[in-house]
């Protein structure tokens, strides 16, 4: 390990460097800049981790099915029955099957679009009303609408309130996570407790609410679940576990598409002249009709390129490894550096530039299988994969062919690690109706 490049040690866990480079997903650029596509670095919660930035040399850790527990700890007050991230294998495969057997399976997407599109047809609506009344914040608007969309999706019931839910995450993970990257503060870390706790009850009571009127019998994930065995706790954490990803994520994907489409006018311009093309008289797509919107795809590919909404991962080794002629024992964290993959300029010239063209088929066919990795790699990589991808362009589609997206005058958008890549002061976007369809 000693051989591997890095930096110095500093003896506390990293945190000065994350904090001077302004978050763990900015470090690592940083990192891979200056050491190259292997770096050995500390890391709260790991006695000893390496970052790997290179789509070939992943090839070698894919199959690892082991996540470092430590890392994911901050999780685990989300999982009385054990923390989901870290299950050991012999229980996470049985667990994921289940899972993907409602999250992936087209059928079941095809079943539950219409009902997708009437949520963001309801969204559209409100702006509408609200059009001229000032700007639209996108990441609170759209994480609550994934929200609102994995419920219906997954359990077969709504939320009363999806803003109070999106917030009461955000306490959760402000707290938890906050631990690993900064020193506790003895003044407000007791405060800092007693909010997330409050928030974790409240998030618990809406799972339990939401669990109490799911239908037993109905194609859901709560039906999935209890037909694979899993108990009562089991279920309801898995619950508030894919709600928390669900709507971050999606969400995040969203706002950054429209964030980079209102600054590129002529991309965006050829994204809504086709989805007006192919939608005709119509302001809602169907199923079929998303594979008819290749820009609009490669769009939302090339946003989540520029802006993964989770900017990492990692494994543990299981047994020694070698890799780039380095040897790395059993134990080891091997690190996923997602956001410095996607912008290794080996693989993707211009790396900062935002060009959707990049992820035509004949493009795309010339990079490595891991040069783009937003959902991760392996056997834990997100089971929600395919649904967001179906929800996020649905979404899209509905929303560009209903209004043009400016950028709000005077306000700055920058990313900021929080549990997903998220923007520090939200995106804030005017809108303008479009015509309506002829």
């Amino acid at each position: 390990m000693s051989v591997i490049p890095g930096p110095p040690p500093r003896g506390d866990g990293g945190l000065h460097d994350i904090a001077s480079a302004g978050g763990l997903h900015a470090y690592q650029l940083r990192l891979h800049a200056e050491y190259g596509p292997v770096v050995r670095f500390e890391l709260p919660g790991a006695a000893s981790a390496v970052s790997v930035a290179d789509p070939v040399l992943l090839e070698a850790t894919a199959g690892i099915n082991k996540r470092p527990e430590e890392l994911f700890e901050f999780l685990a007050p989300l999982c009385e029955a054990g923390n989901l991230q870290t299950l050991p294998a012999d229980e996470h495969t049985p667990w994921r099957r289940a899972v993907l057997s409602v999250l992936a399976g087209r059928r079941s997407h095809e079943t539950h679009f219409a009902g997708l599109a009437a949520l963001a047809g309801d969204l559209a609506d409100q702006w509408a009303e609200r059009a001229g009344e000032g700007p639209v914040e996108l990441q609170k608007d759209l994480s609550a609408l994934s929200l609102r969309m994995i419920c219906q999706y997954a359990l077969g019931n709504g939320v009363d309130d999806p803003e109070e839910v999106v917030a009461a995450f955000e306490v959760v993970l402000t707290e938890y996570l906050g631990r690993l990257y900064q020193p506790a503060d003895p003044g407000t870390e007791e405060q800092g407790r007693k909010r997330a706790q409050e928030a974790l009850t409240y998030l618990r009571t809406v799972v339990n609410g939401v669990l109490a009127s799911a239908r037993p019998d109905g194609n859901d994930l709560v039906a999935a679940l209890a037909a694979a065995g899993m108990s009562p706790a089991r279920i309801r954490d898995t619950v508030l576990m894919i709600m928390l990803a669900a709507h971050h994520t999606t969400g995040v994907a969203v706002s950054w598409t429209l964030h980079l489409l209102s600054r590129h006018p002529a991309e965006a311009e050829r994204v809504t002249a086709e989805i007006d093309q192919v939608l005709a008289d119509r302001d809602t797509p169907e199923y079929a009709d998303l594979k008819r919107l290749p820009r609009l795809q490669m769009a939302l590919k090339e946003s989540m390129r520029l802006y993964p909404p989770g900017p990492y991962g990692a494994r543990q080794t299981t047994e020694e490894l070698v890799l780039a002629g380095y040897e790395i024992p059993a134990g080891t964290t091997i690190f996923y550096p997602f956001w410095a993959v996607h912008m290794n300029p080996q693989y993707w010239p211009d790396p900062k530039a935002f060009i959707p063209g990049r992820f035509a088929p004949e493009e795309a066919a010339r990079r490595p299988r891991y040069a783009y990795i937003p959902f991760g790699l392996g056997p834990r990589s997100c089971e929600g994969a395919s649904l967001a991808m179906v929800e996020a362009e649905l979404v899209l589609a509905i929303l560009l062919r209903r209004f043009r997206f400016q950028p709000a005058s005077g306000h700055d958008v920058v990313p900021v690690e929080r549990f997903v890549l998220w923007a520090a002061d939200g995106i804030r976007m005017n809108l303008t109706p479009r015509p309506a369809p002829r």
